[in-house]
């Protein structure tokens, strides 16, 4: 399954694996703060909704944890980073309290196109197909379009 929404590209991979693409056009010297900088990412990451950040370690073996607030419900997601290469990469594992006991690990790359934009890649791995199709089908596609756009709108205030 692939679908392009916004110019963000989403495929099941034939395996346990989603990868997720998209353009954004900001230098990544911004993208990648606005991925790792708390100040920043609140203003995007829960589809622009307001975001209580109860936990923000942004080093090797740190916790994060976000709850969003949409529609008078709450929605809750954390993790831990395994892995963090400055203005390159971040490896961390994820977890929605939809889906509890269901982790994934998402790698999360992070590509100079050398003209002024950014391609960052996620590649999500789950632990078996049924938890990554129960992703897919939670509306995490949506979910994920909204967030890149607030994202965009932060990256075009500069």
């Amino acid at each position: 399954m692939t679908t392009t929404t916004n110019d963000t590209l989403v495929a099941a991979d034939t395996d346990r694996g989603i990868d997720i693409e998209r353009v954004f056009d900001a230098p990544i010297d911004r993208v990648w703060a606005a991925h790792s900088r708390i100040e920043q990412l609140v203003q995007w990451w829960g589809r622009g909704n307001p975001l209580d950040v109860e936990r923000w370690e942004f080093r090797r073996g740190g916790h994060w944890r976000f709850v969003e607030h949409a529609e008078g419900e709450a929605h809750g997601f954390e993790g831990r980073f395994r892995e963090i290469e400055p203005g390159q990469r971040i490896v961390w594992s994820f977890e929605w309290d939809g889906m509890p006991a269901h982790v994934c690990i998402d790698e999360i790359t992070f590509t100079d196109l050398g003209d002024g934009r950014t391609k960052v890649r996620t590649h999500s791995q789950f632990h078996t197909p049924d938890e990554r199709d129960g992703m897919l089908q939670s509306g995490m596609e949506g979910g994920l379009n909204d967030g890149y756009r607030a994202l965009d709108a932060l990256l075009a205030r500069g």
